[in-house]
């Protein structure tokens, strides 16, 4: 089940190096220094050892032919996407063989008719999505990391985003799938029909399953029609209570409601100020960014103002901004989406976890108390995707460097989710990072299952080992 060192032997005598340059090419096959630094870690930065090779295959067809000799030799490999990800989950060993999709990449076909998209594994988001809108059509997955993510990352991790209230996660938008197992066979399913029930749905199988079961290499994704405009607003509110209440009303009256995003005061103060504007002045208690998507933008735009007019006359805002342009908007969006918070918080600790909507402001005031009464200078700063109650949680590193303390403020946050009933990863998956504490949201039983599943199909554990279980 351990990887292989790096100078093991095969019966013919040659290493492992030499029998996948023999089989892929000399230039997808990657040793020592030629292993650039993007290959040790995501974006969790908690990889820290240059892997044994790095593989670049260029199809299918390389992909099986790798994993038969690593599988012949009992070789552990961690497939790896676009390295956005903030659970560790595509970081290698030392002794582990990284196996990137980047080469594989592109829109196979998209049908207008079936509002399908046949797409790579190695294709990057907004490519994905540029090809849609060329046809008319959405990509209806969207994340702030559109520009590096690929979508067999997406898959394998279940991704969410902002458009989850009204486009669903990740695995609502996969139809059919290929992926290559453990022992190098090929599953392959790429129907596009979304009736298809003839048993197991295994593609929902290898959804959010982190690259231990197999290696994407292609899906079928959902397309949905190109909104003629999307309408968005930046607006004050005076507590969470009132965030419950907007959520509500948009759900119920604003008919095309595609994005809720909550911040709490003090995120949205150090972000906007980051961003060098002056949106809300003092920053408000919350602030929510609120986006609808319509066929008809006229009637959408009215709809729209109509429907914030009443929220201010009710007193559930206390203020709005709307944009009047696609920067406008972007401003609002680069906010919320806080790239440079890094700028501020060089020794970030970002956590992803959801919780009910109607427990969520309980759960921020109890996790603020219980940070500060043990750690009293760590920052604890909260914004998400107040529509499908995934919260995001930017905390400061107690003592850099220092992984006991961050192991136990990481605690305090676990141990308050696992008491309110919520998940311990929303959108970014177990990986390494969250996998001591996958207990504290899945029960044994359904451990025990998942492990059954991961000997079944990778009975070496050769697939990205040490990963979700």
């Amino acid at each position: 089940m351990a990887g292989v060192e790096a100078g093991a032997k095969a019966a013919s005598g040659d290493t492992i190096a030499d029998e996948l340059i023999a089989a892929l090419g000399a230039d997808c096959v990657f040793l020592g220094d030629d292993i650039p630094a993007s290959a040790i870690s995501d974006e969790s930065a908690s990889g820290t050892q240059r892997p044994l090779i790095l593989l670049r295959p260029r199809s299918v067809e390389a992909v099986s032919q790798a994993m038969k000799i690593c599988s012949r030799r009992g070789q552990t490999v961690v497939p790896q996407g676009g390295m956005t990800g903030l659970a560790g989950g595509a970081c290698p060993r030392a002794t582990d063989i990284a196996l990137s999709l980047d080469r594989i990449s592109g829109v196979e076909a998209i049908d207008p008719d079936a509002m399908t998209m046949t797409v790579r594994a190695g294709t990057i988001l907004q490519v994905a999505q540029q090809a849609a809108e060329a046809e008319g059509l959405m990509v209806p997955i969207d994340l702030g990391a559109r520009g590096s993510c690929q979508i067999g990352g997406i898959i394998a991790t279940n991704a969410g985003g902002s458009n989850v209230i009204r486009h669903r996660m990740t695995r609502e938008n996969i139809l059919g799938f290929e992926a290559v197992l453990a022992d190098g066979r090929v599953l392959s399913n790429l129907h596009g029909m979304v009736k298809n029930n003839t048993g197991y749905d295994l593609a929902q199988l290898f959804v959010g399953s982190e690259g231990t079961l197999g290696i994407i290499t292609r899906a079928v994704m959902k397309l949905k029609p190109l909104p003629a405009g999307r309408h968005t607003a930046l607006c004050a509110l005076a507590d969470f209570d009132a965030v419950v209440r907007l959520l509500q009303h948009a759900r119920s009256e604003l008919r095309d409601l595609s994005a809720i995003e909550v911040m709490w005061g003090d995120y949205f103060a150090l972000l906007q100020d980051l961003e060098g504007e002056r949106l809300f002045h003092p920053a408000p208690p919350i602030a929510v960014i609120i986006e609808s998507e319509s066929m008809e933008p006229h009637k959408g735009a009215a709809e729209f103002e109509e429907f914030l007019a009443a929220m201010l006359e009710q007193q559930i805002l206390s203020d709005a901004l709307i944009a009047q342009s696609v920067r406008e908007a972007a401003i609002f969006w680069a906010v919320r989406e806080g790239d440079k918070i890094y700028h501020a918080m060089p020794n970030l600790i970002n956590l992803d976890i959801s919780i009910d909507i109607g427990r969520m402001g309980r759960f921020v005031l109890e996790c603020v108390e219980a940070v500060k009464a043990r750690f009293p200078h760590v920052r604890a700063l909260f914004y998400g995707h107040a529509g499908d109650g995934n919260l995001h949680i930017a905390l400061d590193m107690p003592e850099p460097g220092n992984d006991h303390l961050s192991h136990e403020l990481e605690t305090i946050i676990y141990t308050k989710v696992q008491q309110m009933g919520g998940s311990i990863s929303a959108e970014h998956g177990i990986g390494t990072l969250k996998r001591d504490y996958l207990r504290y949201s899945r029960s044994p039983e359904e451990i025990e299952v998942m492990r059954r599943i991961k000997i079944a199909l990778d009975p070496q554990c050769l697939l990205n080992p040490g990963k979700v279980v």
